[in-house]
């Protein structure tokens, strides 16, 4: 049986540190794509996939709400992950030597005001783990990395200086996902996931929210998003504090069931400490 959690990106991305911190006991495999993240559990060549849902800077991961319902895996657990940036330079090099330092581009205005004082350039990096192997390459002084330490100690570089984010709440949602559901409640505070269509009536979305109001059942996000590259074509992607078992929440989803023409559950797991 595989020991393995696939991520997207190269080692030492925060998607390969979210995978140490959530599941230190297994191996993390590193894949280019989230399509090919989600293929390495689906063909069983990883047990878990680590997939970033969204970033208290820059918002919600393109892509991902699309690829989660037709992915045929289930959310069995979430981490929260503190982004701590850092920059990260070849042996022997000081912050005085760096002139430019590299980085994806939503870190770049991360730690706008450390480069701006110090008078390094941001450049742009197709990915952080990139820009420290980059770096490691070119053994330049001048040139440095904005990254994790794990890519720092990936990639033999020196943490020139730790966690230069301008703002100190920076933190991404992972949701960790696996083939088979886990619906027993390993947890006080359980989260459920769910997508759904609402059906062709007048104010169906308010009625199918209702639900969940008349019956004290906390919505912690709720998205929409075109589907099938029509305009009247809308699919909705909810979190909800509970579980399925529980009586309010299973009166909410009945409620919404009723409004809807398609209503899919992605799973129930605990609730990350960091909510509370």
């Amino acid at each position: 049986m595989t020991t393995r959690i696939a991520f997207q990106g190269e080692p030492g991305a925060y998607s390969h540190q979210a995978c140490h911190a959530a599941r230190p006991q297994l191996e993390a495999l590193p894949c280019p794509t989230f399509e090919a993240t989600i293929d390495a559990v689906r063909e069983g060549r990883a047990l878990q996939a680590m997939v970033p849902v969204e970033n208290t800077t820059y918002g919600r991961v393109a892509d991902i709400h699309r690829l989660l319902p037709e992915s045929g895996l289930h959310i069995v657990d979430e981490a929260f992950v503190r982004v701590h940036i850092n920059l990260l330079g070849v042996p022997g090099a000081t912050i005085a030597d760096v002139k430019e330092a590299w980085s994806h581009l939503v870190l770049l205005p991360q730690c706008a005001r450390f480069l701006r004082e110090r008078g390094i350039t941001g450049r742009v990096s197709p990915d952080n783990a990139r820009a420290a192997r980059d770096v490691a390459e070119w053994g330049d002084r001048a040139k440095a990395a904005l990254a994790s330490e794990l890519a720092g100690e990936i990639y033999g570089l020196d943490t020139l200086a730790r966690h230069i984010e301008d703002h100190d709440t920076n933190t991404t949602r992972f949701l960790i996902m696996a083939r088979e559901p886990d619906m027993t409640r390993r947890a006080e505070h359980m989260m459920t996931t769910f997508v759904f269509r609402v059906r062709n009536i007048p104010a169906a979305l308010y009625k199918a929210m209702g639900g969940f109001a008349t019956n004290g059942v906390n919505m912690t996000k709720l998205e929409s998003y075109m589907v099938d590259g029509s305009f009247t074509a809308t699919q909705f992607y909810a979190d909800i504090e509970g579980h399925p078992d529980d009586a309010p929440v299973r009166r909410a989803l009945e409620e919404l069931d009723y409004f809807t023409s398609y209503l899919k559950v992605l799973g129930t797991y605990p609730a990350d400490p960091a909510r509370d």
